[in-house]
């Protein structure tokens, strides 16, 4: 994913199927100066600081 794909799906109310690795997550905020991304994962209460580019939009 790119930063501006990122910043269209925070800036909107819909909801959107993002994925870390296979894992659905919620991002809970980004840094765009590092191209990251706080997140966190839908099965479990773990978080963890990734790159925006190692996130995507599963195709449905």
């Amino acid at each position: 994913m790119d930063l501006e794909r990122m910043n269209s799906i925070l800036n909107n109310d819909n909801k959107f199927d993002i994925f870390y690795k296979e894992r659905p997550v919620w991002v809970q905020g980004i840094n765009e100066s590092d191209q990251m991304a706080k997140i966190g994962f839908v099965d479990n209460f773990e978080e963890k600081d990734v790159f925006i580019k190692d996130l995507y939009e599963r195709n449905l």
